[in-house]
């Protein structure tokens, strides 16, 4: 089955991570397919390579990367770009994923995912260097959103008008990152529905979910957790309005047992065929729902924590 830009919707699938990987090659449980970051695997041989290598034998699975830094001062450079290619030839992944942020200057890497302005200047330089890396990489390249805990003055759009601009000027997919859309609503004061309801759904290739650490004043993405109830009802009316999308469930902090991030994955597969099916209902179009409002803040929300095993978080160390 087709979806977006006339890629395949892979199910639902989840994070490649170390804690997993004895389990994974084990038991081979009954999942969709694994996302892994690309930097962790940019390496020669040894056993990440191998174990990438095992996993490919009998899942699909997709590229996603913290480190190109799409929106820094310089372009990315030719070396990481060649290196990801031949990554992307060995696992086959059909398309390659990363942040639409910047992560760093020269000669210094902030490990950090940082908002960029939102301005017809930068969806120009953004939108002309994603075209030559999507053309260099040979897979269709998606974008996602970024959770943010600040905003530039000088922004002249919304965040969506900015990341949509992006998309169709670069001819790129979209990475649509649902918690974090509800984590920058929350933190800047937006109603998240309007993200969801105004971001090219065609372009929409894959969906992440994940839990957050919501602070009372603001919300720290995390990774570290079960997917919030709101963030749930975001997911279904993307779903509504997209259409089956390849789902990943991020689970980076605090890393559980396999099975209850598989019970979580399991949860997402059921929302997603609950939306898909009110979406055939209506002949393919979205159910009539009340938009969900800007988030109220209010004193920290104790956190649902139902994991027995905890990991090293495979990220690049700032916001996911």
């Amino acid at each position: 089955m087709t979806s977006r830009l006339g890629l395949p919707d892979l199910g639902v699938g989840v994070g490649l991570r170390v804690p997993h990987y004895r389990h994974i090659l084990d038991s081979r449980p009954a999942v969709d397919f694994f996302e892994v970051i690309s930097e962790n695997f940019m390496v020669p041989g040894g056993k990440p390579r191998y174990h990438l290598s095992a996993v490919c034998e009998t899942y699909p699975v997709v590229q996603h990367g913290v480190s190109l830094g799409i929106g820094n001062p310089t372009a990315p450079a030719d070396d990481y770009l060649d290196a990801l290619r031949k990554l992307v030839d060995e696992t086959k992944t059909p398309w390659v994923s990363d942040h639409l942020c910047w992560t760093g200057v020269p000669g210094t890497n902030l490990h950090d995912l940082l908002p960029l302005p939102y301005t017809q200047e930068v969806v120009k330089r953004v939108s002309e260097r994603a075209k030559r890396v999507q053309d260099r990489l040979g897979v269709r390249l998606l974008l996602e959103n970024t959770s943010s805990y600040m905003s530039h003055a000088s922004s002249t759009m919304p965040e969506w008008e900015f990341v949509s601009a992006i998309a169709e000027a670069a001819d790129i997919g979209l990475l649509f990152d649902v918690n974090n859309v509800y984590v920058s609503a929350y933190n800047h004061g937006f109603d998240p529905s309007e993200f969801v309801r105004s971001v090219p759904h065609e372009r929409i290739v894959q969906i992440h979910l994940a839990g957050h650490d919501n602070l009372g004043r603001y919300i720290i993405d995390t990774h570290g957790g079960h997917v919030i109830d709101p963030v749930w009802e975001l997911y279904r009316e993307t779903i509504e309005r997209t259409g089956p999308v390849s789902t990943l469930i991020e689970w980076d902090d605090r890393i559980p047992e396999f099975p209850v991030l598989a019970a979580e994955a399991e949860r997402a597969r059921r929302v997603r065929a609950e939306a898909v099916a009110a979406r055939a209902a209506l002949g393919g179009r979205a159910p009539a729902r009340p938009r969900m409002g800007v988030p109220v803040r209010g004193a920290a929300v104790p956190q649902h924590r139902a994991w027995t095993q905890g990991g090293p978080r495979e990220h690049e160390g700032g916001s996911p």
